[in-house]
C-alpha cells in the first residue's frame, strides 16, 4: 500500500519536486522533475526576480542547482540575485514560448548567492517603495503625463528598473537626469501595460482564484466586446472589465466554443410565421441549442421555446410559402440545466438555523413571562419569570397560613362542642 501512494516511485503521477515556490508569479510545474538524470540533459535555468520579471542563464560552471536556490547571475552591470524556478528539459521548451531565440545572448549563472550578496540585496530591497514614491513625485513636478508603477533595484545595488505606464510615447531623457541624480544609480526605465502592472501586484480575481496574469500568463491577446456578444454577455463594462480595468482577458477562453455552437443556431433576423401570429426571435441559449420567440419584437409575450431543428423545419416551411397552425413544440426541450452536486446544501443553511433557534428563545421567554411554572424547583432565567415566582410563593404562603388558621379554628370549636356535651351528660 505505501508503495503505490509514493509520488516518487514506479506509479508517477505527481511529483513534490517538479511543485514551485507558492510565493511568486507565474509558477511553472515540473512535470519532469523526478525524471532520472533530467538536470544533467540541459545546463539553462530559470532564475526569476522581483513579481513576474524572469531570466534564462546557463550554469556553465555546472554548479548543484534546484529549484528554490538563491544564485547570483550575471548583469550589466555588475550581478543580481534571484531565485531558481526551473531547471532541465523544460527550460528551453519555456525559452521558446518567451520568444528568446538566441543562445549567444545568454548570460551566465556565476554562484550560489553568499550571506554578502543577500544583505546587500535586502538593502537595495528596501529602498524600493521610497523611490517609487519620490519618482513619482520628480516626474509630476517635470509635467510628464506618466505613471510610474513600481522600482526594481538590481541586487548589487547598482541599477534601477522604473516601470511605467503612459497611453503614449513620453520623453523622460530629463526625468533619467534627475532621477540619475537623485538616487545615484544607473536607471532603466520600462514602460509596460495595464495587463502586465496587475500581473506584477497580483490579486483574487471576482471567481475566487489568483489573477491569471499573475499565475500562468505571460503573452496577452487583445480582447474585443465582440467575445461578450458571441456569448450574450451583458455588456456592462464594471462587470467585464478586471484588476486592470481592461477587459477580461477569460471572455476569450470559450468563445470558439460559442461561436461554433452559435453555427447550427437560426439567424436572429428570421421571424417564424404561423396562421395566428408572427414570432420574432428574443433569446438563445447557444450551448443548449434552444431559442426562444416571442410574437412582440421589443418585449415578451407568448414566449415559445424551441429546439433548433424545430425552428428550422418552421424555416424550411416559410419558404414553402406554408405556416403551421401555431407554434408549439412537438416535445418538451430537454432541461440542460448543470445539476449542482452540493445542492443539498445550502450556503445559508447556517443561518435560517440561528435564525430559528433565535426565534425559539424568544418565544420561550415570552411564554415564560406570560405563564406561572407549576414547579417550584425550576429557576426562571428572565426578570418575568422570577418576579412571577415570587409572587406565587407569597401567594401559597398566604394560602397555607389561611388553611392552618381555618384548622385550628375547627379544632377549637370541636374540643368545646365536645366539653359541652359531656357537661349535658352529667347534669
Amino acid at each position: 500500500m505505501e508503495e503505490k501512494f509514493k509520488l516518487n516511485g514506479a506509479d508517477r503521477g505527481l511529483s513534490i519536486k517538479g511543485c514551485g515556490r507558492q510565493d511568486k508569479q507565474l509558477n511553472t510545474y515540473d512535470y519532469l522533475a523526478d525524471v532520472p538524470g533530467n538536470t544533467d540533459v540541459c545546463d539553462l535555468v530559470e532564475v526569476q526576480f522581483k513579481n513576474t520579471r524572469k531570466g534564462y542563464y546557463r550554469n556553465s560552471n555546472r554548479l548543484e542547482i534546484e529549484k528554490g536556490d538563491i544564485v547570483a547571475v550575471e548583469a550589466t552591470p555588475g550581478h543580481d540575485i534571484g531565485v531558481v524556478t526551473l531547471t532541465g528539459r523544460l527550460v528551453p521548451l519555456q525559452m521558446k514560448k518567451s520568444g528568446i531565440k538566441g543562445e549567444q545572448e545568454i548570460k551566465r549563472v556565476y554562484r550560489k548567492a553568499k550571506q554578502v550578496d543577500l544583505e546587500k540585496y535586502e538593502e537595495a530591497k528596501s529602498r524600493e517603495h521610497d523611490t517609487m514614491i519620490r519618482s513619482r513625485q520628480i516626474a509630476k513636478d517635470l509635467g510628464l503625463d506618466m505613471k510610474i508603477g513600481d522600482v526594481e533595484y538590481q541586487g548589487d545595488g547598482n541599477k534601477a528598473i522604473f516601470y511605467y505606464i503612459a497611453d503614449g510615447r513620453v520623453d523622460f531623457r530629463q526625468l533619467i537626469k534627475v532621477l540619475a541624480d537623485a538616487f545615484h544609480v544607473r536607471i532603466e526605465m520600462k514602460q509596460i501595460g495595464a495587463r502586465q502592472e496587475a500581473g506584477r501586484i497580483g490579486g483574487i480575481g471576482p471567481c475566487g482564484r489568483e489573477l491569471c496574469c499573475a499565475t500562468w500568463m505571460k503573452n496577452f491577446v487583445s480582447v474585443s466586446t465582440g467575445a461578450a456578444r458571441f456569448q450574450d454577455i451583458s455588456l456592462n463594462p464594471q462587470k467585464l472589465a478586471g484588476q486592470c480595468a481592461k477587459l477580461k482577458c477569460c471572455m476569450n477562453y470559450e468563445v470558439d466554443a460559442y461561436v461554433e455552437a452559435g453555427k447550427r443556431l437560426p439567424s436572429k433576423e428570421i421571424t417564424l410565421q404561423t396562421m395566428d401570429a408572427e414570432y420574432f426571435f428574443f433569446k438563445a441559449d447557444i450551448l443548449a441549442g434552444l431559442v426562444t420567440y416571442s410574437t412582440d419584437k421589443h418585449i415578451a409575450a407568448n414566449l415559445v421555446t424551441l429546439t433548433a431543428a424545430q425552428a428550422f423545419d418552421v424555416i424550411n416551411m416559410n419558404r414553402k410559402g406554408e405556416k403551421p397552425e401555431k407554434l408549439n413544440s412537438s416535445e418538451e426541450p430537454q432541461n440542460t440545466k448543470p445539476a449542482d452536486l452540493v445542492e443539498q446544501e445550502s450556503l445559508t443553511r447556517f443561518d435560517k438555523r440561528k435564525k430559528s433557534k433565535h426565534k425559539n428563545k424568544n418565544k420561550g421567554e415570552h411564554h415564560n413571562s406570560e405563564h406561572t411554572p407549576k414547579n417550584d424547583n425550576n429557576e426562571g432565567s428572565g426578570e418575568h419569570h422570577s418576579h412571577n415566582s415570587g409572587e406565587q410563593r407569597e401567594v401559597r404562603n398566604h394560602r397555607d397560613r389561611r388553611n392552618n388558621h381555618g384548622r385550628h379554628g375547627r379544632e377549637h370549636r370541636n374540643r368545646e362542642h365536645s366539653n359541652h356535651s359531656e357537661n349535658g351528660s352529667k347534669e
